[in-house]
């Protein structure tokens, strides 16, 4: 699946409701995934893994309908490698990027 095509779904399954919601408090729902990311991550089984980074990704594509960017589009910072120093692995000095 194309991630444009994964945004558009997320967008007909739940955009009225997002949107309904509001910004802020599903920006608070990401968060709160992103945590129970954080539990899998440290203690959860890999099927438990797979799920949360599926639902973070969801609730990540969520805010950018709301905010009405185009995640394909977006992610084209990175096309070229490293957002910072453009290579490929990243030769940036430092912690970031």
């Amino acid at each position: 699946m194309q991630i444009r095509e994964f945004q558009q779904i997320i967008a007909k399954t739940y955009l009225e409701k997002d949107k309904a919601r509001g910004m802020s408090a599903t920006y608070m729902w990401f968060m709160e995934e992103v945590g129970e990311l954080a539990t899998a991550l440290r203690e959860g089984t890999q099927e438990e893994r797979e799920g949360e980074f599926a639902d973070v990704l969801a609730w990540l594509m969520t805010l950018a309908n709301l905010a009405d960017v185009d995640m394909e589009k977006a992610l084209r910072k990175y096309s070229t490698g490293c957002s910072g120093c453009g290579e490929i692995p990243c030769r940036c000095v430092g912690e970031k990027p």
